[in-house]
C-alpha cells in the first residue's frame, strides 16, 4: 500500500495508474468499522485489477468557529492499518497547508441544498466540503467515489456537485453501518460519556418508529418529526435536538406531491457532541 502526503507524489501515482479503474473513499480519519465497510465496497467496485484510493484529511474549511476541529481525533497509524487490511492500495494523508496555501482565495459555494438540515446551523460547512472534494477529485483522478449515507445531506450535495461541475465520477452511496444497539457508527461517538452513550441509540429507535408510522399510512410530513421529537424527549432526556425534518431526498426541501423518496433526518446534541442519522421512507 502506497502512503502519499504531498500533491507531487499523488500526481505521479495518478499518472502511473492512468487507465486503471480508481475507486476513491474520502475520509477525515479516525477510521472505524463504518469506514472499513466503505473501503471494502470500493474494493469490490474496483475489482481485482483496479485501485482503491483513500484520503485521510481533517478538512479545516468545514469546521466553523467553536466546533471540534482542534480535538477531532487523529489516529493515522491505526487508520493506515485499517485501510490496508480492508483493501486500500493508496492512502493520501496531506497536511492542511499542502491542500490549502495560506493565501488561498477561492472557495466553492453551494446555494441550495446546504440551506437546510445541518447547513442551517453550520453556515459555510458544505462550502468547505465542496471545495475539498473538488480538489481531491481533481488530484486523485478517480472513476468512482464511495460515500456513506449517514450524512445524507453531504451525499446529496456531492451528487449535485458532480452534476453541476460535470465531474466524470460515478458516486456510490453505502448504507449506514451501525453498532449492535442501532447507533450509527461515528468518529464522534468516542466523545460520549457512559450515560450519553446509553441514550444515544434512541435516535435510531425514534427514526424506526417514524418509519413504522409511515408504513401504517401516516403521510403528514409534520406528524413524523413530531413523533420522533416526543420519542427522544422520553427516551433520551440528555439529548438536545438540533433538528428533525422530513424532506424530499433529492432536493432536501419540503415534501411535495412530486416527491418520490422521503428522508427523515435528525441531528441531536449530547453535551457538545452532535450526532446525525436518517431514514428513508419508501
Amino acid at each position: 500500500m502506497n502512503v502519499i502526503n504531498n500533491i507531487r507524489q499523488l500526481r505521479s501515482w495518478s499518472s502511473i495508474n492512468k487507465g486503471t479503474r480508481c475507486v476513491f473513499v474520502p475520509t477525515m480519519g479516525a477510521l472505524h468499522d463504518g469506514h472499513a465497510t466503505l473501503i471494502r465496497a470500493a474494493r469490490e467496485i474496483a475489482g481485482q485489477n483496479g485501485n482503491v484510493a483513500v484520503s485521510i484529511f481533517v478538512n479545516p474549511l468545514q469546521f466553523g468557529p467553536g466546533e471540534d476541529f482542534g480535538k477531532y481525533p487523529r489516529t493515522l497509524v491505526e487508520d493506515l492499518a485499517l485501510a490496508r487490511d480492508n483493501g486500500a492500495d493508496m492512502i493520501f494523508a496531506p497536511k492542511a497547508e499542502e491542500l490549502f496555501p495560506a493565501d488561498r482565495s477561492i472557495v466553492l459555494r453551494e446555494t441550495s441544498l446546504s440551506q437546510f438540515l445541518c447547513g442551517a446551523s453550520r453556515p459555510g460547512h458544505f462550502d468547505g466540503v465542496c471545495t475539498v472534494v473538488t480538489k481531491l477529485f481533481n488530484l486523485v483522478q478517480c472513476d468512482d467515489a464511495v460515500f456513506g449515507k449517514k450524512d445524507y445531506q453531504q451525499f446529496a450535495i456531492i451528487r449535485r456537485l458532480v452534476r453541476d461541475l460535470d465531474f466524470n465520477v460515478v458516486l456510490h452511496g453505502i448504507e449506514t453501518v451501525r453498532e449492535a444497539d442501532g447507533l450509527a457508527m461515528s468518529s464522534r461517538n468516542r466523545y460520549l460519556n457512559d450515560e450519553e452513550r446509553a441514550q444515544a441509540p434512541a435516535i435510531r429507535a425514534a427514526l424506526v418508529a417514524a418509519r413504522d408510522a409511515w408504513k401504517n399510512g401516516e403521510r403528514d410530513p409534520a406528524v413524523l418529526p413530531a413523533l420522533i421529537t416526543r420519542h427522544l424527549q422520553e427516551h433520551a432526556p440528555l439529548g438536545r435536538i438540533d433538528y428533525v425534518s422530513a424532506v424530499d431526498a433529492n432536493s432536501l426541501q419540503a415534501v411535495s406531491a412530486t416527491t418520490e423518496l422521503v428522508v427523515i433526518a435528525a441531528a441531536v446534541f449530547f453535551g457538545t457532541t452532535r450526532l446525525i442519522d436518517n431514514i428513508e421512507l419508501k
